[in-house]
C-alpha cells in the first residue's frame, strides 16, 4: 500500500521565493483551466446542437503552451510539471463533479491553501535533504526515510512550508484476535467498549475567543496593508496550531486503536447531515469525525486489523447490551440507558460501543 509522509521544509530567502512562483504558477494554470471549461460548458448548454468536446488534462496542457505558456515567461522560471500537475487536478475534480460526489471546482486565491505538485526526478539524500527539480536540495527539520518516490507536494500553512510525498510499505499480518466497539460522541471523543473514554482536544472550543478576538482586529485594518498581513499571518498561525491539536490527538487514538486490536467496529456516521445541525456542527467539526474514520481505515489496513463499519440505522444506543431489548425513544438528554427489562443502568455511549462490538460475527 502507498503511505504517505509529510514534514516541514528549513528554507532560505531564495528558496521561499521560488516556492512562491511555483505556487503562483500552479494557481494560475488551474484558474485558467477552470475558466476555459466553463465557458466549454457554457457553449455546450447553450448550443446544443454544436457542441464541443470537454477537454481532457493532455488537451488542456497543448493549450496552455500554445496559448499562455509563451506569452508569459515567467511560466518557464518553475518546472514544467508544475502547470501540467495542475490541469491533472482540475480534471480529476471535474470528473468527481459530474459524478455528483464534489461540488463545482472553484477559483483559487492567491495566499489560500498555496500548494503544487512537483513530477520527475525527485530523490531523497542524506537524512535530512531532498532534491527536487528546478529547485534543487531543500533541508528538512525531521529525519527522512530511504525511500523511492517520483513526486512530492510542496504547500504552505500560514508561514510556513512543508513537503509531502508518498512511498510503498509492506501490509502487516495482525495475529489479534480482540474486537472493540468504538462509539464516537461530541462528549467525549470516542467510547470504547472496554470501558475506556478519550476525551476529544476540543481545540477550537479553547481558542475560539482568542481566534474571535483577532478576526474582530483584523477587521479594522486596511484590506492589503502591512499591519492587515501581519494579523492574517498570526491568525492562519492560529488555525494552524487548532488543526495541529485535532490532528495529533486523532492519530493516536487511530494508532491505538488499529495496533492493539484485531477487529475494530464504528458506526457509519452521517457527518453531512450532523454538520446541517447548527447546534451541534461546531462540536462534530471540532472533533474531526470523518478524518477520525480517513486515518482509521488506513491504519487497520496498514496494521493488518480489520475495520467493520456498521449500518448507520443500527439501533445501537437503543438497544440493551445485556438483554438485547430495544426501547422505542431514547432522547439525547438522556446519558444513562436504564432497561426496563433486565434492571441494567449503564452509560449509553459505553452501551452503544459494546452493542457495536457484538456485531462483530
Amino acid at each position: 500500500m502507498l503511505l504517505g509522509f509529510k514534514t516541514e521544509l528549513k528554507l532560505n530567502a531564495r528558496q521561499r521565493v521560488l516556492l512562491a512562483k511555483h505556487c503562483g504558477v500552479a494557481r494560475h494554470a488551474w484558474n485558467w483551466g477552470l475558466w476555459l471549461t466553463k465557458n466549454i460548458l457554457d457553449h455546450n448548454k447553450a448550443h446544443p446542437e454544436e457542441k464541443l468536446k470537454f477537454p481532457t488534462a493532455i488537451d488542456l496542457h497543448k493549450l496552455l503552451v500554445a496559448m499562455v505558456k509563451s506569452e508569459n515567461a515567467w511560466y518557464y522560471e518553475c518546472s514544467k510539471s508544475t502547470p501540467q500537475q495542475a490541469l491533472m487536478a482540475l480534471r480529476e475534480a471535474w470528473k468527481r463533479c459530474f459524478k455528483k460526489t464534489a461540488g463545482v471546482p472553484k477559483f483559487k486565491k492567491k495566499g489560500r491553501r498555496d500548494s503544487f505538485t512537483l513530477e520527475g526526478t525527485v530523490k531523497v539524500l542524506g537524512n535530512n535533504k531532498i532534491q527536487v527539480p528546478v529547485i534543487g536540495v531543500l533541508k528538512t527539520y525531521e529525519r527522512l526515510s530511504q525511500v523511492p518516490t517520483k513526486s512530492c507536494t510542496i504547500s504552505r500553512q500560514a508561514d510556513r512550508w512543508f513537503i509531502s510525498f508518498r512511498f510503498k510499505v509492506e501490509e502487516r499480518k495482525s495475529g489479534r484476535t480482540c474486537v472493540v466497539g468504538v462509539d464516537l460522541g461530541v462528549k467525549a471523543l470516542a467510547t470504547l467498549s472496554t470501558g475506556e473514554v478519550i476525551t476529544g482536544a476540543k481545540s477550537y472550543k479553547k481558542y475560539a475567543a482568542q481566534l474571535s478576538r483577532m478576526q474582530w482586529l483584523s477587521r479594522h485594518k486596511t484590506i492589503g496593508s502591512i499591519n492587515w498581513k501581519k494579523e492574517q499571518v498570526k491568525i492562519a498561525r492560529l488555525h494552524r496550531k487548532i488543526a495541529n491539536i485535532r490532528s495529533d490527538t486523532l492519530h493516536k487514538l487511530t494508532a491505538l486503536l488499529a495496533k492493539n486490536h484485531g477487529t475494530v467496529a464504528i458506526e457509519d456516521l452521517n457527518v453531512s447531515g450532523m454538520m446541517k445541525n447548527h447546534k451541534l456542527a461546531a462540536s462534530v467539526a471540532d472533533m474531526g469525525f470523518f478524518e477520525f474514520r480517513r486515518q482509521l481505515t488506513y491504519k487497520c489496513q496498514l496494521y493488518g486489523s480489520k475495520l467493520v463499519v456498521v449500518d448507520r440505522w443500527f439501533p445501537s444506543s437503543k438497544t440493551c447490551s445485556n438483554c438485547q431489548s430495544k426501547k422505542e425513544t431514547l432522547s439525547l438528554s438522556e446519558r444513562m440507558f436504564e432497561c426496563n427489562h433486565c434492571g441494567i443502568f449503564i452509560d449509553r455511549d459505553l452501551n452503544a460501543a459494546i452493542n457495536l462490538s457484538k456485531t462483530v460475527s
